[in-house]
């Protein structure tokens, strides 16, 4: 086990470095373009400021403390996209018959798929939400402890691992469906949307279902409800604020059983 994912990540820096010096020959056109996806992306933050521009509170939380909210979610969503944000691709290359060479390479599947096309720009979202989030850290009421401090960093990384989860599983439902792009954006993309809002403006059946169904609420909600002092509105014990890395490690596993079965289940364009 530990030999195959050493060669798994083996796999996924050759294929990913290749695709960086592909994109650092034309530096000029990679700056310009990293600008333009960190401008892009911070549309979604200033669709906030406008809300803020009218009314002082959104569901009872202040613009700092959405703020926190968009800057984890943001952030832990761009390192999932930078590092397996390409795998939207496979329902294409299953409907063209391309998988299939990936299939024959001597290397592991999953992780040539998620190299492929890897887009070092993405980059831009990540800075453009750690500026958010350093600025909210800085701007909330919050006495910080050092347990709360310690916080940040496991929702940081915790909240990336069940995005790339997410990702995974979304590629393992192409097999199936072939052409379901859309639908894994819809709680990848979505999903990072949705949680860069407070729960409380969300009805209560929904938070339930992006708590115990699809555990987004574990990427930031549950933890930040603990570090701003907030009520979470499931009223959920005070320890899971420390259970993201738990669930991350849940949704991995789930997610892995999800890809074995759909590369088990796939038959080639020529069968």
């Amino acid at each position: 086990m530990g030999e195959r994912a050493l060669e798994a990540l083996r796999t996924y820096r050759l294929i990913a470095g290749m695709w960086v010096r592909s994109t650092m020959i034309y530096r000029t056109s990679f700056l310009l373009t990293v600008a333009g996806n960190l401008l892009v992306t911070g549309l979604d933050f200033a669709t906030i400021l406008l809300m803020f521009s009218r009314v002082d509170s959104l569901g009872g939380w202040s613009l700092p403390e959405v703020a926190f909210l968009y800057g984890l979610s943001a952030t832990a969503f761009g390192v999932a996209d930078l590092v397996l944000g390409s795998m939207d691709v496979l329902g294409s290359r299953i409907r063209d018959g391309s998988f299939d060479t990936l299939l024959v390479r001597p290397a592991p599947v999953l992780a040539q798929v998620g190299a492929d096309r890897f887009a070092l720009r993405r980059l831009g979202r990540i800075t453009q939400g750690a500026v958010v989030l350093g600025w909210a850290t800085a701007s909330v009421d919050v006495h910080w402890t050092a347990a709360k401090l310690l916080l940040l960093p496991l929702m940081l990384g915790s909240g990336a691992v069940i995005f790339c989860a997410l990702f995974v599983a979304g590629a393992a439902f192409q097999f199936l469906a072939q052409d379901a792009a859309e639908v894994q954006n819809a709680f990848t993309y979505g999903g990072t949307t949705l949680l860069q809002y407070p729960p409380t403006v969300f009805g209560k059946d929904f938070v339930r279902g992006v708590t115990f169904m699809l555990p987004l609420a574990f990427v930031n909600w549950v933890p930040a409800a603990y570090v701003l002092g907030r009520p979470y509105p499931l009223r959920l014990p005070e320890w899971t604020v420390w259970s993201p890395p738990l669930v991350a490690a849940v949704c991995c596993a789930l997610a892995g059983l999800a890809w074995r079965s759909g590369l088990r289940s796939y038959r080639s364009t020529g069968s």
